[in-house]
């Protein structure tokens, strides 16, 4: 997973996280992670955390070499799907200001609710912002 990690994540932009991040994370109650694979490669990932009636989506990767061919948006809906199931209501994410990723979470039912300033630090400490986005699951 480390190197689907470091793959998938511009280190410009400081969103990847660490081994130890993702093994504390992990070891948490209300922790999923889905992995994706292409021919026993690893293709991506999706890693959401569920505490009482809401849950959180972390992290969602996908290798560049395996970039536009629907896995993120199969990830992204697989996470809904879980969460919806176990009878969750409500989804947050943040994603960084200008990631193209937003507009498959907008695709998928979020909505911008807010902006945190200076959120995401690079490697070089330049601050990028990041848009918190929310869905509500409609009711069955």
């Amino acid at each position: 997973m480390d190197a689907l990690m470091a793959a998938s994540f511009d280190p410009r932009f400081g969103e990847a996280w660490t081994h130890g991040q993702v093994l504390g994370v992990l070891a948490m109650p209300g922790v999923r992670l889905t992995l994706a694979f292409i021919d026993n490669v690893p293709a991506g990932f999706a890693l959401v955390r569920t505490v009482l009636d809401e849950a959180e989506l972390l992290l969602l990767a996908v290798a560049p070499d395996f970039r536009r061919q629907g896995i993120g948006g199969a990830l992204l809906r697989a996470a809904i799907a879980d969460v919806e199931q176990s009878g969750t209501k409500i989804m947050h994410l943040e994603v960084r200001a200008g990631n193209e990723a937003g507009r498959l979470y907008a695709q998928n039912g979020f909505h911008k609710v807010g902006e945190r300033r200076g959120y995401y630090r690079s490697v070089t400490g330049t601050a990028h912002d990041a848009h918190s986005y929310r869905r509500f699951s409609p009711e069955k």
